[in-house]
């Protein structure tokens, strides 16, 4: 894939870039190394400054930075906006919280005295260069709950963005210095898929972590495994939307739209498969299948649009193939389900039902506005169906019964389960998922501590 800007509305090739080359890497790969030395003992107060000036800096750049990452991968504007602001957030809560996160550790009285210490501490000191391989559905945001806490723990970062948002890959890089971080801190490395590998290879990188398809996933683990390296791996999911007959059916229904078309539909987190109980099926899907008809799909600049066009071509005749697929094998479409003639990647909202086994949309994920839904007698063959995935990331349940929130907080296969509410990262809370969603967690203190090397400092009397 060339490194270029691609409006997704209508196809329009807008900017393109050339990759760099091997000297421009080489004295980057030195700038972080470097960089590393000096910033690694720079003080939590000045670090959580310069982080709480981005901030300032990306809210300011809200309006503008929201118009970039629309035309360049085609989300509606207002969630363009809204995404710098939840990444604002995101570094406020790191400024503020790193120190206690990353503080020494004292252990237990009873260990120190069993040990022979007269003193023992458990610190967290930061890697160094980290390679950051992140995706274009959220181009900001799948950046910056990396970065936050990577730079508040004093590592460098190394970004490798994906092709098709280079304006964004490049706005963050100036981001980080117009706050005041000196220019090797946190870098944007215009490079193509195929160059990942050796950076990765180089001793200066002491890890990273990828956002992305699992094909990706498999291949920087697999190069990070021979290295010995440590990765953190978010590769994706297919959500499990639970409805039982508890649930307040008006409300589940309206928030599943959400759930399912937030980004256009190409979030790793959104719900996708929707398990309802039988004895509501027919009224849940009703309503359902009402709001995702309602939706306006079109320009994604104009303030009231819900969907936009998908971010690529190829995303688009993908999630194709998989409807087609399902509707020869009998799925039946209740919404949707056909390509719109004119300009521009766009799909409709779509819900398809009967789902089977054989179907390849049944263990796929489907990135893009494509909903399926599944019949459940009780909650053991909810569960079931839920965890019939390769996939483990989020999951949904709708319910007023307690023995049924701890029924599916303890049996669903995933890395969280929320409750009457959809799936939404927060920076406190962590995330990441089981299975082939990858392994690691980002955000909160589990994620800022990743990529910190936990040390044992251990005194004698």
């Amino acid at each position: 894939m060339p490194i270029a800007t691609v409006n997704p509305a209508n196809g329009e090739t807008l900017k393109t870039y050339e990759a760099m080359g091997e000297e421009e890497l080489e004295r980057r790969l030195q700038l972080a190394e470097a960089t590393f030395r000096t910033y690694r003992t720079t003080s939590f107060a000045e670090r959580a400054r310069l982080l709480n000036r981005a901030a300032d800096l990306l809210e300011e750049d809200q309006q503008e930075i929201g118009r970039v990452m629309t035309t360049e991968m085609g989300k509606p504007v207002v969630q363009a906006r809204a995404e710098a602001v939840k990444c604002a957030k995101a570094m406020r809560w790191y400024a503020a919280h790193a120190e206690e996160l990353l503080a020494d550790e004292e252990p237990a009285e009873r260990d120190v005295k069993d040990s022979g210490a007269a003193r023992v501490r458990v610190r967290y000191r930061p890697l160094g260069p980290v390679l950051a391989v992140m995706p274009w559905n959220f181009p900001l945001w799948q950046v910056v709950r990396f970065a936050a806490p990577a730079l508040m723990a004093g590592n460098v970062g190394l970004l490798k963005h994906a092709s098709n948002v280079p304006q964004t890959a490049l706005y963050l890089e100036d981001l980080f210095h117009r706050a005041g971080f000196t220019e090797g801190t946190f870098q944007t490395l215009l490079i193509g898929a195929g160059a990942v590998d050796e950076i990765l290879r180089d001793d200066r990188v002491k890890a990273a972590t990828l956002t992305g398809s699992e094909p990706a996933g498999r291949a920087v683990a697999s190069t990070a495994g021979e290295m010995i390296k440590k990765t953190v791996l978010e590769l994706g999911g297919s959500d499990p939307y639970v409805v039982m007959p508890s649930a307040d059916l008006d409300r589940a229904a309206k928030v599943a739209v959400t759930a399912r078309v937030q980004n256009n539909g190409q979030s790793c987190i959104a719900a996708k498969r929707f398990i309802v109980h039988t004895d509501v099926y027919d009224a849940f899907a009703e309503r359902f299948v009402a709001g995702m008809r309602e939706l306006k799909v079109g320009d994604p600049m104009e303030e009231d649009t819900g969907v936009g066009p998908l971010a690529t071509e190829q995303g688009r005749a993908d999630l194709e193939e998989l409807v087609d697929d399902a509707r020869r094998a009998g799925a039946q479409v209740l919404c949707g389900g056909e390509r719109p003639d004119g300009p521009g990647w766009y799909y409709p909202p779509t819900v398809l039902a009967g789902i089977t086994r054989a179907m390849r949309i049944h263990r796929e994920e489907a990135f893009g506005p494509v909903a399926t839904l599944y019949r459940a007698a009780d909650p053991d063959e909810a569960v079931l169906i839920a965890n019939d995935s390769p996939f483990g990331l989020s999951s949904n349940v709708w319910t007023r019964d307690d023995q049924e929130v701890e029924r599916f907080a303890r049996d669903l296969e995933a890395g969280a389960v929320y409750v009457n509410g959809m799936t939404a990262s927060h920076p406190a809370f962590p995330f990441g998922g089981v299975k082939r969603s990858g392994y690691g967690r980002e955000l909160s203190g589990h994620g800022i501590r990743e990529f910190c090397n936990i040390t044992t400092v251990w005194q004698g009397a």
